[in-house]
């Protein structure tokens, strides 16, 4: 069911989501079960998109493998985009996976940033330094920014040349390594810039988790659980329980987290890869988030930590206009907590709060669409909704005059 989310009543059209557009993939795992694996495990998922179709491999080690890339990676070239925190740890693992290849290297200053068209310009000439050609491969090594410009290099460079995704951090694990959206910001707006380019494969070596900040971890945790939020109930209940462990990086919690998270990605990204529809679902505190964002200024605040407090602002919305039972944004707020990810936004001008929202991609006819949830487990994207709510939660939130 991908039809265009254009049009008006989009709440009824996106209502169960999960019955409709993941095919069971949600609700299979009892609240309190964590699947052991060996260390040495690995994991194979598909992101199902007929001749584009590519796994997602995940598991311990994997970055020590000679060969784990050889399928999908044909010719001889290949330029590793990376970053000056994660390139020292991970570059040369790296290199041993590729093997004897005709490898170049561009290591990119970290941080959001840093995601700018300056940056992109910088692989390209890379590429073009290097003369490769279009059998040449871009692997990006890092997380989200390294994954976005490295994507977008691929995406427009001769057109379009081949692209592996090797994220190092579990926000990227979870959620922009999978999917194939690229691009950078613009000073108007977080992503305005950038290009539909799926990977050819995405290798997730967990280890790389044990080398994450604590509040990397918790910024990848605000993705994680917004997984539960749009699609499933119980899954949401485990992460509850599981707050403790998955913050002292138990390996098995984390492999069931990454794995869980990826399952509802691939089978919505597979539904509607485009985002002409339900797609939009993984939007899901993002307006509110990025709008922190921009405001915050661009790295002054983690991706996942402006979506955390987004999550909250959506979640107390949907229960002002009375659709999200009453309590259930407290409970949301509580896990977020407990995972240490913040649940309010900062305190910015909420007229420069709400132009920011006016300028996000999901704007159709001047109107601003959300996703809001019904329940826990079941979100929509809608833009039925009383205009004059939304201006009176954002006053409540930052108490001024919009």
């Amino acid at each position: 069911m991908a039809g265009s989310d254009a049009g008006d009543g989009l709440g009824s059209k996106y209502s169960h989501p999960a019955a409709r557009v993941l095919n069971g993939v949600g609700r299979r795992y009892a609240v309190s079960s964590v699947p052991r694996l060996p260390d040495t495990a690995m994991i194979t998922l598909t992101v199902n998109l007929a001749e584009r179709s590519y796994p997602i491999l995940i598991g311990s080690g994997l970055l020590g493998r000679p060969g784990a890339l050889d399928p999908y990676i044909p010719g001889s070239d290949v330029l590793i985009v990376t970053n000056d925190a994660v390139g020292p740890i991970y570059l040369e693992p790296l290199k041993t996976v590729l093997g004897g290849r005709n490898i170049e290297t561009v290591e990119l200053p970290d941080g959001e940033a840093n995601k700018t068209m300056a940056t992109l310009q910088t692989v390209l000439d890379k590429l073009v330094d290097s003369k490769f050609g279009r059998d040449c491969t871009v692997v990006s090594l890092g997380g989200g920014v390294s994954g976005d410009i490295g994507g977008f290099a691929a995406a427009i460079y001769q057109r379009g040349v081949r692209f592996i995704q090797v994220p190092t951090t579990l926000l990227a694990q979870v959620d922009s390594a999978v999917g194939g959206k690229t691009g950078v910001n613009h000073p108007g707006g977080k992503n305005l810039i950038g290009a539909f380019h799926q990977p050819a494969c995405v290798l997730t070596d967990t280890d790389t988790l044990r080398t994450l900040p604590d509040r990397e971890l918790s910024a990848g945790l605000a993705e994680v659980v917004k997984y539960g939020l749009i699609d499933d109930q119980d899954f949401f209940a485990w992460l509850e329980q599981q707050a403790a462990s998955l913050l002292q990086r138990d390996t098995a919690s984390l492999h069931h987290a990454i794995r869980r998270s990826c399952e509802t990605k691939a089978a919505i990204v597979a539904a509607d890869e485009r985002e002409q529809g339900q797609r939009a679902l993984l939007n899901f505190g993002h307006t509110f988030g990025h709008a922190i964002e921009r405001c915050a200024g661009y790295g002054k605040w983690l991706h996942g930590e402006a979506i955390a407090a987004g999550m909250c602002m959506a979640a107390r919305f949907s229960e002002r206009i009375g659709w999200l039972q009453a309590g259930s944004s407290e409970r949301i707020e509580h896990l977020l907590q407990r995972l240490q990810l913040p649940i309010r936004p900062p305190q910015v001008d909420p007229r420069e709060f709400f132009a920011a929202m006016s300028l996000d991609k999901k704007v159709l006819a001047g109107q601003i669409r959300l996703v809001l949830l019904k329940s826990i487990g079941e979100a929509v994207v809608t833009a039925d909704y009383p205009p004059h709510e939304l201006l009176e939660e954002l006053r409540g939130t930052f108490m001024a005059e919009v």
